[in-house]
């Protein structure tokens, strides 16, 4: 039983590590996915008001549970109080179950993102793994006393303090700059044009339609092969789905950029085959050197076109467009939820080639290194 106990209590400690780790390169991830949870209870009706205090505070809550989960399982690998950390491992592994039974069985959420963005998993697969978990972390709680503590409880604690430090502190400097590992479908490299289309092998989902029509006070339903005479008013089309698809979800499915006229230019932009600028900002943060360096940027490098994407395009186009410095860069509203996907900070700056993405910085990065003058040009940020 020791051999089984301890074989365990690293499995699920290496396995607490890892899943933090993934999710700390991009702590945001987590903190949508929470936000996700929240609005489909707020819509159900469970503690409205309470999940919408929740919502405005899920990056909190991300960072702190992201902390908690790297150093349950450092706790548990060096085996540090571990009473304590059997029980703490237990509630937060139901915790996780029920999380995952709720995506699998309600078919409200997509997934969980227990993984992060990294290793996406099923609902099966999630709800299957955590079962597992919770057999294995039952295991240790039960048989806890052949859990040999690995050094000192001095050296055992103060390594327990460096990894809520380390983790902390990555989390700090990826939410300040960029996501280290770039699990995103906009990350560098990748084609935009080509992430739009539907994937390979789709199954689309197949629908069935019901015509609603009413003569005499008198409603009936009708299927398009069986359609009524002229004497009936129609009332609706109903739209019902008779079989889920398969892989029929394009990894970018929601990006689109429209002009302050209203018109799509998506496609016309991406296909430009020179390099322009896309600088993402979804909303203005109140930095007056946010705005300044933003401006001096773009004077710097006037050869290569710069565009806006936002989703405050009239902000953005009174505060770039029609002030004192106004640089008369075109501005292209895209959804929030969308610029939140393809910018993890604000702002957010992309060299594009076409619909390519060279390079990507966060904003602490292009404005040391290009918007206060270091560089001549971006080509330099990028040697």
């Amino acid at each position: 039983m020791k051999y089984v106990v301890n074989a365990a209590r690293v499995l699920v400690g290496f396995l607490f590590v890892f899943s933090g780790l993934v999710k700390a390169i991009d702590p945001l991830g987590l903190a949508y996915k929470m936000q996700e949870f929240f609005e489909v209870w707020a819509a159900a009706g469970y503690m409205k008001n309470l999940m919408e205090s929740l919502y405005d505070h899920a990056l909190l809550f991300s960072v702190l549970m992201i902390a908690l989960e790297v150093v349950l399982g450092i706790a548990l690998l060096v085996g540090w109080s571990t009473r304590f950390i059997s029980w703490l491992l237990l509630l937060l592994t139901l915790f996780f179950t029920f999380l995952t039974a709720y995506v699998l069985f309600s078919g409200k959420i997509r997934a969980c993102g227990c993984f992060g963005d990294c290793i996406p998993l099923t609902p099966v697969q999630t709800f299957t793994k955590d079962i597992i978990l919770l057999v294995l972390v039952l295991l240790i709680l039960l048989n806890r006393k052949y859990i040999i503590p690995l050094f000192s409880k001095g050296i055992n604690l103060f390594l327990v303090l460096l990894s809520l430090a380390a983790v902390l502190g990555l989390q700090w400097y990826v939410l300040r700059y960029l996501p280290i590992v770039d699990c995103l479908p906009f990350k560098k490299g990748n084609n935009i044009l080509e992430l739009r289309k539907m994937p390979k092998g789709a199954i689309p989902d197949k629908y069935e339609y019901v015509f609603v029509y009413k003569k005499n006070g008198l409603s009936k339903e009708f299927t398009v092969s069986a359609l009524p005479d002229s004497s009936w008013e129609f009332v609706e089309r109903k739209q019902e789905l008779v079989q889920k698809g398969e892989n029929n979800i394009p990894l970018i499915n929601d990006f689109s950029l429209t002009t302050q006229s209203g018109n799509d230019t998506t496609e016309a932009l991406l296909s430009t085959p020179d390099e322009y600028y896309l600088l993402f900002m979804k909303e203005y943060p109140g930095d007056e050197e946010w705005g300044v360096a933003i401006t001096y940027m773009m004077r710097r490098n006037r050869n290569i076109p710069h565009y806006i994407v936002t989703a405050q395009p009239k902000e953005m186009d009174r505060l770039f467009n029609r002030g004192r410095d106004s640089v008369n860069v075109p501005i292209l509203s895209c959804d929030g939820t969308s610029i939140k996907t393809a910018a993890r900070t604000n702002p957010a700056l992309y060299l594009m080639k076409g619909p390519v993405v060279l390079n990507k910085w966060g904003w602490p990065d292009f404005k040391k290194n290009y918007a206060i003058g270091r560089f001549r040009s971006m080509g330099d940020v990028l040697n």
